[in-house]
């Protein structure tokens, strides 16, 4: 492994053009002052031994191990410890992140046990706790602003909303969530929350979002900008843990695993990319994505151009522009922050191409799948029927990828089972189903208070809001 005392963790932004910064640093920022993301400029590296040493470890041991190289000290190891182990403790199974095994070599990784049914749980409960810690120590208070597909802003609001040092405003499509994954938002309590439904797409609330990060001067003197979007690095250090430990749970690293991962914002699979990096013997990446398939058609085709956003059974992929993409192609275009800027400004004008070489290593990093709705629901109906294990749509699209794209079969293939399926009914009904029934912390759901303002799709009317009610 990379130790402490040999490197000094920084990070830099994609475009290059923005100075190194630290973990606190970085935790407390939103894009770069030249619009990338932050990266790690070294990935800590682990060898087959110190992997394999992990055997056994709990879900918070093990985040531990890993999470620590990227902080570099800057939170104490008690500390660091014990906020780790808080944000996995509301967590509904003792595994935290339990596997089930659906045919042979075929499992899914159920991520959806955390307080809001989502995988954003494993992210966001923890960067609330590193926040609330980091703000504490430095007797600081900070506005956090994030967009959200669906899953994000509830877990965001479970996270965060119990510091006493954020006011947190989250944007949502208006109209294009579940009615689940609202009410989960609108009804959370407490006088430093708001929810913003937006009269337009995710992409609309993810590009203002940035905008605002880009010009704070709407903001109060004294305040800034956080953000709880996977454009902050401390969500994707986190979801690279679950990566670990289910190779480990299934022999690894002496064998090798596959991973099928819903993506709309590519945060939850370049996590997985990382993990390989990292030293974890990963055989296939597979993005599995819906119609709204810009991923799919660059890896498949080499084109990666802009489409119309249609709405899905799958909502929280439904995304057109993949923030977290630019982190990639940071390594794929060998860390020239330049090219990386003109490839996605390039992007609003003409579909974009990649090299010949490009194409070539990004198919060995990823394969990908394009998965509609009527395949949606027969899948999450032929799951049932031959498991009697009830799916949500994005894990449906998942393991239809997985099947699709699997080219070794004596290697475990894991999907990344996103959501509970109570968060996508109307899905669920579509398949012929019964929808289940609420979990017992949330069985009051539908008869709470909701709390939601419903602005235009412009940044200015989302700037004056929050300046309002600071």
């Amino acid at each position: 492994m990379v130790k402490e005392a040999e490197v000094v963790m920084k990070y830099i932004s994609t475009r290059g053009r923005s100075p190194a910064l630290n973990f606190e640093q970085v935790l407390l920022t939103g894009l770069a002052p030249d619009g990338g993301l932050y990266v790690p400029e070294v990935l800590p590296q682990f060898n087959q031994q110190e992997i394999a040493d992990w055997a056994g470890l709990s879900y918070p041991e093990l985040a531990f191990k890993i999470i620590s190289p990227f902080i570099n000290g800057e939170i104490a190891d008690a500390d660091l410890r014990h906020l780790i182990e808080k944000s996995y403790s509301g967590f509904s199974h003792k595994a935290i992140a339990p596997l089930r095994m659906l045919a042979n070599n075929e499992w899914v990784l159920e991520l959806y046990c955390g307080p809001t049914l989502a995988f954003k749980d494993f992210a966001l409960q923890l960067l609330g706790n590193l926040l609330d810690h980091v703000l504490t120590r430095n007797n600081q208070k900070v506005v956090i602003l994030g967009a959200t597909s669906g899953d994000t802003g509830s877990a965001a609001l479970e996270g965060c909303r119990h510091s006493s040092h954020v006011d947190i405003f989250i944007l949502h499509p208006y109209q294009r969530v579940s009615e689940v994954q609202r009410r989960q938002m609108t009804t959370v309590p407490g006088e430093n929350v708001y929810n913003l439904a937006v009269k337009g797409n995710f992409d609309d609330c993810q590009r203002m979002v940035k905008t605002a990060f880009s010009d704070q001067s709407f903001l109060p003197a004294g305040r800034q900008l956080v953000a709880v979007n996977s454009i902050n690095w401390a969500r994707i250090m986190a979801q690279i843990v679950y990566y670990f430990y289910a190779s480990l749970n299934l022999g690894g690293p002496s064998r090798q695993v596959s991973f099928s991962v819903p993506t709309g914002n590519f945060g939850d699979i370049y996590a997985g990319y990382l993990a390989r990096k990292m030293g974890l013997p990963i055989k296939q990446l597979i993005v599995a994505t819906n119609r709204n398939d810009i991923l799919h058609r660059l890896i498949s085709t080499n084109e990666y151009s802009l489409g119309e956003l249609t709405p899905t059974l799958s909502p929280s992929m439904d995304i057109m522009v993949s923030s977290n993409f630019e982190r990639y192609l940071f390594d794929l275009f060998e860390r020239d922050g330049k090219a990386v800027a003109n490839f996605i400004a390039g992007l609003d004008a003409a579909p974009q191409q990649l090299s010949t070489s490009q194409m070539k290593k990004l198919q060995q990093e990823f394969s990908s799948y394009s998965v509609d709705d009527s395949r949606t629901c027969e899948v999450i109906k032929q799951i049932f029927n031959e498991t009697e294990f009830l799916i949500d749509p994005h894990t449906a699209v998942g393991i239809e990828a997985a099947r699709v794209c699997n080219v070794d079969h004596t290697v475990p293939m894991i999907t990344l089972a996103t959501a509970h399926p109570v968060k996508f009914t109307e899905a669920v009904e579509k398949a012929g189903l019964q929808s289940p029934e609420l979990p017992m912390h949330m069985s009051d759901l539908f008869e709470r208070e909701e709390r939601c303002s419903i602005l235009e799709n412009d940044i200015s009317a989302v700037t004056s809001f929050i300046r309002k009610h600071l």
